[in-house]
């Protein structure tokens, strides 16, 4: 088993940014963790296929959670590849099925309220992105402690960014990914985004807890890999 990075760069009001999903590769068996924003689906498979990778092999795609640049193009990548396994946390399957309404969405209208008026035309368009995300049906739900992807892969709780975000524990690879519950800061890990974290001090104890497990490399979502 072996953990490709695949970062991604786009451009955002003329600013260059960065996400990271990872590529957990098993032999043939492919499986993409978080699928970015909405319509970057190229952009991943380009990725893919720039490190020798068929993104027709994908088996399963993982999401951490539910935010935007996590499960934006999520819809593109089932109507492409329908054989693909999606495995998520009990906690966020609801919201990526379209069954509940998501944290993020009832943050982002509650902040909208408060918002100073400059700043609401830029609230109001997260809100309408939100609300424009397609679901799709969680084929596997995952919880904490569970090993998958053939006993290898130990699925971690690490709530605060959101209630049921997960992250993934390799120890045979002394290896994490992330997803947002931490952040390469200055080559160190930090709390992600702390002022969207459904709940900071779970955040904080999450990051702890990643940090204890010692592990040789971080797969972070946003900053990259960092290693030790």
């Amino acid at each position: 088993m072996n953990i490709i990075e695949l970062p991604i760069q786009f451009e955002y009001e003329g600013q260059p940014y960065y996400i990271c999903p990872s590529l957990i590769v098993s032999g043939e068996e492919l499986t993409l963790v978080d699928t970015g924003y909405p319509q970057f689906m190229p952009l991943i498979e380009n990725a893919m296929l720039n490190q020798g990778y068929a993104p027709g092999n994908l088996k399963n795609i993982i999401i951490t959670h539910y935010d935007d640049d996590h499960i934006g193009a999520l819809y593109e990548f089932v109507e492409k590849y329908p054989s693909v396994t999606i495995i998520a946390s009990e906690v966020e399957t609801p919201s990526i099925s379209g069954l509940m309404k998501s944290e993020r969405l009832i943050q982002a209208e509650a902040l909208l309220v408060e918002m100073p008026e400059e700043e609401q035309a830029s609230g109001e368009e997260f809100v309408q992105l939100l609300k424009n995300l397609r679901h799709v049906p969680v084929n596997q739900t995952v919880r904490e402690g569970e090993y998958i992807l053939d006993g290898k892969c130990q699925v971690l709780a690490t709530p605060g960014h959101t209630s049921g975000h997960i992250s993934l524990y390799f120890p045979a690879l002394g290896t994490v990914i992330t997803g947002d519950a931490a952040v390469n800061e200055g080559s160190a890990l930090a709390v992600a985004n702390p002022q969207y974290c459904i709940d900071l001090e779970n955040a904080e104890q999450s990051l702890n807890r990643l940090q204890a497990l010692n592990a040789q490399s971080y797969y972070c979502y946003h900053g990259g890999k960092l290693g030790f």
